[in-house]
């Protein structure tokens, strides 16, 4: 019987997947057709020079070169987004429930030390395992968001085969570093007994901080090529803000993200007195210099205000809070159901998928902090590269253009609740604001 419903099971995400991949196929074109392409009204030079001094004013005048058919197309994006956040999440219960079900998590760890035999060979095995059994359970729903849904909103630049390539080199990773983590971190969990809340959180923040030092060196080269900006004046002017910020950088970088995405993006990578100045191409090729130097100011600005060191000592809280809670509600449910699981207690990996059910549960409820934390560290940022690039209108340019992807009027709980970047609302206001003080044109 057990067999049975097992081989339903598999038939039943096989089917899923494949009418995935076919609908992406035949519908993908169809939804692109029928949603209105990104665009901006064009001005003539020199209108930023003829708007109105109020902040205001100025800001709605920036909002209303957004045609109605782009707000409504960046609304229904952003908007779809919400539900996305509850599916995803409501889809790792499912996934969690289905490897404690039947006893399966615990096979999995039987199996996993007769082939590793000593404890964080057992764990590192499992823990590969694990991503790939949670990768192939949320392929569907991954299928959907990151290739059909961001094809049909004419975001998406590649086609099925090289997308699901790179699907299956993050596979590759996420099985090789998520095994070496998950096995690191129980071995902490069993060493530290009754805290392994406390150590476990302290290990959680290490290992993160370990990746954001070695990932922009190891892992984001393999999905794409970084080359140095050959634009001399742009790299002139960026540098030029970074040396001035005493930010340790000796070169500005392209990455080819027009690959995968019409986004435009950019971002200075680096922990512990390393730095790296990097825009993508899109930006390179859709933006002015004076855009480009407000965004740079900006990403400048996360670096030298510490924000990388900053958020970890607030993810450091919350990893804290949410082991607490994960804890207390552990010992719960495995008072109840883990001899029926085949689960040890706390310290057995085949408690993982509870861990991680748990751990989501908390950080689900707590999204509306964590988006308002970020949200803190964007609006810094923003302030620092004003005072910075002085391009506030560079800065509300380039904020239009992030109206393809986020929704730029929300209503002031939308924007608590599930923005972790101020709206272009919000953000252009600030910008107005800094205009009108400064009596710049």
């Amino acid at each position: 019987m057990k067999s049975c419903l097992h081989r339903l099971g598999c038939f039943a995400l096989l089917s899923l997947t494949l009418w995935a991949y076919t609908g992406l196929v035949h519908a993908a074109p169809d939804a692109a057709k029928s949603t209105p392409v990104f665009s901006i009204k064009q001005v003539e030079p020199g209108w930023q020079h003829s708007l109105p001094r109020e902040a205001e004013a100025a800001t709605q005048a920036y909002l209303d070169r957004l045609p109605p058919e782009t707000v409504a197309r960046s609304n229904a994006y952003f908007e779809g987004g919400y539900w996305l956040q509850l599916w995803n999440f409501l889809l790792g219960l499912v996934v969690a429930g289905l490897m404690l079900r039947g006893r399966a998590s615990a096979r999995v760890r039987d199996w996993a030390h007769r082939v590793g035999r000593k404890a964080f060979a057992r764990d590192a095995i499992y823990g590969a395992v694990y991503m790939l059994a949670v990768w192939g359970l949320t392929l569907p729903l991954t299928i959907y968001q990151s290739f059909v849904r961001e094809h049909a909103y004419g975001m998406a630049t590649q086609t099925l085969g090289p997308w699901f390539g790179e699907q299956l080199i993050g596979l590759a990773v996420s099985m090789l570093l998520g095994g070496v983590v998950i096995a690191t971190l129980y071995a902490v969990i069993r060493r530290a007994g009754e805290r392994w809340w406390l150590w476990g959180t302290l290990t959680a923040t290490g290992l993160l901080a370990l990746m954001l030092l070695l990932g922009p060196v190891l892992i984001e080269p393999l999905f794409n090529t970084y080359k140095p900006v050959e634009n001399g004046a742009i790299r002139t002017a960026v540098l030029t803000m970074a040396h001035a910020n005493s930010v340790p950088a000796d070169n500005i970088y392209e990455f080819d993200a027009s690959r995968q995405t019409t986004r435009v993006s950019a971002n200075v990578a680096g922990l512990f007195g390393s730095a790296a100045v990097r825009l993508n191409d899109n930006l390179l090729r859709r933006s002015s210099e004076a855009e480009i130097r407000a965004v740079m100011g900006h990403e400048l600005g996360h670096y030298v205000l510490n924000h990388v060191l900053k958020s970890l000592a607030e993810i450091t809280l919350l990893l804290l809070a949410g082991f607490l809670f994960t804890q207390w509600a552990m010992n719960k449910v495995l008072a109840r159901h883990g001899g029926r699981w085949g689960l040890g207690g706390v310290s057995d990996v085949a408690s993982l998928p509870l861990l991680v059910a748990l751990l989501s549960v908390f950080m689900f409820l707590g999204t509306p902090l964590i988006n308002s934390m970020s949200r803190s560290a964007e609006m810094e940022a923003d302030y620092f590269g004003l005072n910075l690039a002085r391009e506030p209108h560079g800065m509300s340019e380039v904020l239009l253009k992030l109206a393809e992807y986020r929704k730029p009027d929300p209503g002031p709980l939308e924007e608590i609740i599930f923005f972790d970047h101020p709206s272009a609302r919000t953000r252009i206001l600030a910008a107005m604001r800094w205009r009108e003080a400064m009596g710049t044109p």
